[in-house]
């Protein structure tokens, strides 16, 4: 006779489509085969509309709001709620918080439920520096108490949680600060990498001249500081492509404004969001992908440029130092500083990026594939539910091996 499925509760304020985008779709049916674990998910939906519906998971979606802060208060109203009814109704064993703020949430579940003689395991992840990345995004009304706030949601969590999901050395570091004691799993954020794989090179990496940004564009990832250093390349026949959403529209707006003032507006080109494997065909046709962040948990596109044999120039905070080595897979700079980006960009036209390339391929092959995420979840939660001290498998790993 077969033991009962483990019902694993997600929460977590990200948006889901219905049906679900394609590299969510595959996280979830990888997920879904994880051997005895039944799995709900707490989230958004994309519209003013709650959304019930089951592919690979169950998913369960509050309204999505208009504004950020009314998203923040309606889901630490009604999310509490929402999870203590599902963790009580299907007698669930663990819950996962997607970020520590949301972990106070589950803080809150656990210490309810337990009224009803219900015993819940907290996993809390931790993906970016929690402390600082909301502030290097956008601009916060009354941001001490904002702060305070948050920091105090945090500590809340932490006290309550039973294990750690990290992406990186830096947000490892940084959950030990709070949680010293606390067992830790490390491994890397989901990419569907089968996409990137199979997609061939559209110009070998050596005649190539394209310049590829991916990610949202908000200040916390530092393009006005690639645009700057992209105006002082001795390369006229090079274009600079700006790959990810507008999340901050004035951020981007003045990212226009920048181009036209720098002479460059011709050769930067914004795309907007795209699905996975546009984003694999523009890292096929570049010589090299830049992360300039300020501030960064992981990068994942780190990875994702690199199995398509691209180097990566990129900054040395967060976990891009845990993926690039210099001079070997690419470049690493300080954080803002212009001048060693420019430098950067420039080395990259005198280099032989060729043999960086395959570099690059070869280490992010070895660092990251969907199967190691499943099996990092499935040491974290057994990890969470034997409740006891370091885990001797993943948790002693570098991410994504």
């Amino acid at each position: 006779m077969s033991r009962s499925k483990t019902s694993v509760c997600w929460i977590s304020s990200a948006r889901y489509t219905h049906p679900l985008d394609a590299m969510a779709a595959r996280k979830w049916q990888l997920m879904a085969a994880l051997d005895g674990y039944d799995m709900r998910i707490v989230g958004f939906s994309t519209t003013l509309r709650p959304r019930r519906f089951t592919e690979y998971a169950t998913f369960m979606l509050l309204p999505q709001p208009p504004t950020a802060p009314l998203r923040y208060l309606s889901f630490f109203l009604l999310a509490p709620l929402l999870v203590s009814l599902l963790t009580l109704r299907h007698r669930g064993e663990i819950l996962v918080a997607q970020s520590p703020f949301e972990g106070a949430i589950g803080a809150v579940v656990k210490r309810f439920v337990r009224l009803f003689g219900r015993r819940i395991r907290l996993v809390i992840e931790n993906h970016n520096n929690f402390e600082e990345d909301l502030f290097l995004q956008r601009k916060v009304p009354l941001k001490s108490l904002y702060r305070r706030l948050m920091l105090a949601a945090a500590r809340f969590a932490f006290r309550h949680a039973d294990a750690l999901r990290v992406i990186s050395s830096s947000t490892a570091e940084r959950a030990r600060h709070y949680a010293p004691h606390l067992p830790q799993v490390r491994f890397m954020t989901f990419s569907d990498t089968d996409v990137f794989q199979k997609t061939e090179r559209r110009v070998p990496v050596g005649a190539a001249s394209d310049i590829v940004y991916a990610g949202v564009l908000i200040p916390r990832k530092g393009v006005h500081h690639l645009t700057s250093a992209f105006a002082r390349l001795d390369q006229p026949r090079t274009q600079l492509h700006l790959v990810g959403h507008a999340e901050n529209a004035d951020y981007a707006a003045s990212l226009r404004q920048q181009a036209e003032r720098l002479g460059i507006s011709e050769r930067v080109h914004f795309h907007g969001g795209v699905s996975q494997p546009e984003l694999a065909e523009f890292f096929a046709a570049a010589r090299v992908m830049v992360l300039p962040s300020l501030s960064e948990g992981l990068g994942r596109v780190v990875v994702e440029a690199m199995l398509l044999g691209t180097p990566v120039i990129g900054s040395r905070v967060g976990g891009i130092p845990d993926m690039i080595d210099p001079g070997v897979t690419g470049w690493l700079l300080e954080p803002g500083d212009e001048a060693e980006l420019a430098a950067a960009l420039e080395d990259a036209f005198q280099a032989d990026v060729a043999t960086m390339g395959a570099n690059a391929r070869e280490f992010a092959r070895e660092f990251f594939s969907p199967r190691s995420y499943v099996a990092g979840y499935a040491e974290l939660f057994e990890l969470a539910r034997r409740g006891e001290g370091e885990s001797s498998g993943l948790a002693a790993k570098k991410p994504g091996s």
